[in-house]
C-alpha cells in the first residue's frame, strides 16, 4: 500500500549558465545548483528504492 505521505522529491530549481555573476562569488548560483542536484538524487534513488519494495510487498499475497 502506498504512503501518501511519502511524496516523490521534487527536482531543484533550474538554473542557466547566465545566472551566474561571474564575479566569484562564493558560493556561486551554479554551485548551490550542483549540490542540490546531488542531494535530490539521493533523495529520489531513495524514494525510488521504497516504491519498489512497496510494489515488491504488494504482489506477494502470501499465497503459492
Amino acid at each position: 500500500m502506498a504512503d501518501p505521505a511519502d511524496i516523490r522529491p521534487e527536482p531543484p530549481f533550474e538554473v542557466c549558465d547566465d545566472m551566474c555573476c561571474g564575479s566569484g562569488c562564493e558560493p556561486c548560483i551554479l554551485d548551490l545548483h550542483q549540490q542540490a542536484l546531488r542531494e535530490y538524487r539521493v533523495r529520489l534513488a531513495a524514494w525510488e528504492r521504497r516504491q519498489a519494495a512497496r510494489q515488491g510487498e504488494g504482489e506477494y499475497d502470501g499465497r503459492h
